[in-house]
């Protein structure tokens, strides 16, 4: 014994050293360790979870639409179906920048490329109509061009013309220098770092001379073909040119210059005049989408024909595009499943001017990995020394800081500060260190179990595998309920079973297993067998608030028990054998006990002390006396009076009280309790022990006579013949009565 103790304490000083030691926190910070190299790698999946979760803001928190900066000319179906297919003469589109600047639209920029001459144009008909006489093919070519119409139109106003970057050759592009508009630079040369479209589709000459600037219109999804990003300068055939959204803007502002900052991470803005556009480090803008507006377009058609009002132009920026499904302009954004493209770079404009552009600088991917580091070594240092339910409220805790920080930075800054590396690296460590302490401390309880439950309470151990620091020798004070069962006549039993001591052994088994059942399942805790006797209490080691009830109960039940196996006994022998019935009593009784290990260094038990525990033996060894199978204490009948039969039997001086202890018996439960026989049994029993303890003989016997007829039919014969008997030797002997 003393070397299993050895090895048990042995084995649980060696958990507690690991757990100092922290093998939890090695493997949660080796997992952060290889969470932060991922992130810097910061591969394709990492990326895309980043950019969901940008979308979602978007979608719960999406730019206000405005209505009062841009308006787009919306070339949609219903032009397309009036006017014929795209593309219009350029004398259509002459006459729709004069209808705009008629309204007051201050810069008109275009979604749409005019690479090739007018097919429609009076000189190409002049050349390619047959059946015309030369007169008339003189006439045409004496007539101006649609395109220099078109570039006449476009002089009269503040245009920028649309160009297209594209990264494979073909088509035929047009060999000429692209137009260099001014483009300042603080820092180094941001090239490296910018969008590189090997090849850039413009306008006719004509066209590209009479307009006031040029940007480029090309937008390029992310992998998964979304579009949260518009470059807003790149570079094409090796110049860095605008886009048309920030060419637009430099028009009206009027400034002769765009400036780029960049370090050496790459852009961090890109300004026109008075506006800052922060940028990633390819000069790429993170679109603050609105909701879709349709206020936002006119239709082409009701522009030429008039029916705009004016007001929905004046003093606005005019973007000119198509949301005709059959002209493939239709993107995919964060808010939208097909968002025409001539919106985004509106959208970029509205952002632009309103200074809401969302931010996401090259210093956001640092904070980031320094608030996941941060956030992963406090969970690490804390988590390994908190319970359960602080584990809950740290792990919600982590995770609500995280989103709001997030939140907080979207919704009030417009910065976009990544929540999913910080939460997911943090609630990644948080699990392992969960699972490592689970693993730890099954381990612990499975060892404690294995070396403990040969020899202590299946409680106790449970209790010690959960607070293995309780393994000590001590105890403490507790109202406890306490049981003592004795088999009655067991001497008689044993002389039956002379010459089969495992008959004898295999009969006490089938008793006590159901008895012990009937202990336990109403939170009983066994403290030891004592040859034919139980002992149990309740109410430790685990807090049982209704403790003398289950006490009760399990008393009640342990008589049923016993009936089933006597039943049972003399089924097996048959009706020809009378076997002799097992008959138990109990004893219970309610007070302030020592409960905890008691014994020495080398052995202990698990058991409980005190006068409670010495009256509750002493009730057990009345019950044969008073001839009923269960005696009770006075503080467990009073804790049980509404749920069991209880009747008083008498009361008796115990060791340190001067008070009588009264003392009880249990009939039966609730439905015997609420019976009319023994509501008038419980009545006359009173009446009589009055009459007895006030050595009123006549009216006790009288009153027995009474009750001896209610109570054969709960068993009391004996009990009553007990107070004739006592009346009688009283009567007898009046010197004794004193």
């Amino acid at each position: 014994m003393c070397q299993r103790l050895s090895g048990a304490t042995a084995v649980t000083v060696l958990l507690k050293k690991m757990r100092r030691f922290g093998i939890g926190r090695i493997v949660g910070f080796l997992l952060l360790v290889g969470l932060l190299v991922l992130r810097i790698w910061d591969p394709g999946p990492i990326e895309a979870l980043r950019q969901r979760s940008f979308d979602i803001y978007q979608l719960m928190h999406p730019r206000a639409a405005r209505q009062d900066l841009v308006t787009i000319a919306d070339i949609d179906e219903t032009s397309l179906r009036a006017l014929g297919q795209w593309p219009w003469p350029r004398t259509v589109m002459a006459e729709m920048l004069s209808k705009i600047a008629e309204r007051g639209g201050t810069v008109i920029g275009f979604d749409v490329l005019f690479p090739e001459p007018d097919r429609s144009s009076p000189e190409v008909a002049a050349e390619t109509f047959q059946g015309l006489d030369d007169a008339t093919r003189e006439r045409l070519r004496r007539l101006p061009g649609n395109d220099a119409v078109f570039a006449d139109a476009i002089r009269a106003s503040k245009v920028v013309l649309g160009q297209s970057g594209y990264r494979v050759s073909g088509g035929a592009p047009i060999a000429r220098p692209a137009i260099q508009r001014g483009i300042a630079i603080i820092g180094p040369d941001p090239r490296p770092f910018l969008v590189d479209f090997p090849h850039l589709l413009r306008n006719l000459p004509i066209l590209d001379e009479a307009a006031q600037g040029q940007g480029i219109f090309s937008i390029i999804p992310e992998q998964d073909g979304i579009v949260r990003r518009v470059p807003v300068v790149a570079v094409a055939d090796g110049t860095i040119v605008p886009s048309l959204s920030l060419e637009m803007l430099r028009v009206a502002t009027g400034s002769g210059a765009i400036l780029i900052k960049s370090d050496a991470s790459g852009v961090r803005s890109v300004g026109v005049d008075d506006y800052e556009i922060p940028t990633d480090g390819k000069g790429r803008v993170w679109i603050h989408f609105s909701s879709l507006n349709p206020g936002r377009y006119v239709s082409a058609i009701d522009l030429l024909q008039g029916r705009v009002p004016a007001d929905r132009l004046a003093g606005k920026m005019v973007l000119i595009g198509t949301s005709a499904a059959g002209l493939l302009d239709l993107k995919v954004t964060p808010v939208h499943p097909a968002l025409p493209g001539v919106e985004l770079h509106a959208q970029l404009l509205e952002s632009a001017l309103t200074g809401s552009t969302l931010s996401r600088p090259t210093y956001t991917a640092f904070v980031e990995i320094v608030l996941a580091t941060l956030l992963s070594l406090i969970l690490i240092t804390v988590v390994p020394r908190v319970n359960a339910g602080t584990l809950f409220v740290l792990g919600g805790t982590t995770a609500a800081v995280t989103l709001g920080m997030s939140w907080y930075c979207f919704s009030f800054l417009n910065l976009l500060l990544d929540y999913t590396f910080p939460l997911i690296s943090s609630l990644l460590v948080y699990a392992v260190l969960v699972f490592t302490n689970y693993v730890t401390v099954s381990a612990d309880r499975y060892r404690i179990r294995s070396a403990f439950s040969q020899y202590l309470s299946p409680d106790l151990v449970e209790q010690l595998a959960q607070s293995p620091e309780k393994l000590t020798l001590g105890g403490e004070q507790r109202v406890l309920t306490v049981l003592f069962s004795d088999i009655r006549g067991f001497t008689a039993i044993s002389e039956l079973y002379k010459d089969d001591p495992q008959g004898l052994t295999t009969l006490i088994n089938r008793l006590f297993t159901p008895l012990t059942r009937d202990i336990m399942e109403r939170r009983g805790t066994i403290d030891k067998y004592m040859g034919d006797a139980i002992m149990a209490f309740w109410n430790a080691p685990l807090s049982d608030p209704g403790h003398e009830v289950n006490a009760c109960e399990a008393a009640c039940e342990m008589l049923d028990s016993l009936k089933a196996l006597n039943e049972q006994r003399q089924r097996e022998a048959g009706d020809d054998q009378p076997v002799p019935p097992l008959r138990i009593g109990i004893g219970l009784n309610t007070g302030l006990c020592a409960v905890g290990n008691f014994g020495s260094d080398l052995h202990f038990n698990y058991s409980v002390l005190g006068d409670t525990v010495n009256l509750a033996s002493r009730l057990e060894g009345m019950t044969k006396q008073y001839g009923v199978p269960i005696i009770i204490g006075e503080r467990t009948a009073q804790a049980v009076l509404t749920r069991f039969a209880v009747l008083e039997v008498d009361h008796l001086q115990v060791r340190g009280k001067r008070e009588l202890e009264r003392i009880f018996t249990v009939l039966g439960r609730a439905d015997v309790a609420t019976s009319r026989d023994f509501a008038e049994l419980n009545e006359r029993n009173g009446v009589m022990l009055t009459a007895y303890r006030c050595h009123e003989w006549s009216q006790a016997l009288e009153m027995i006579l009474r009750c001896r007829e209610l109570g054969k039919k709960f068993g009391l014969d004996d009990y009553y013949e007990l107070y004739i008997q006592r009346i009688r030797h009283l009567i007898d002997t009046p010197a004794s009565s004193g």
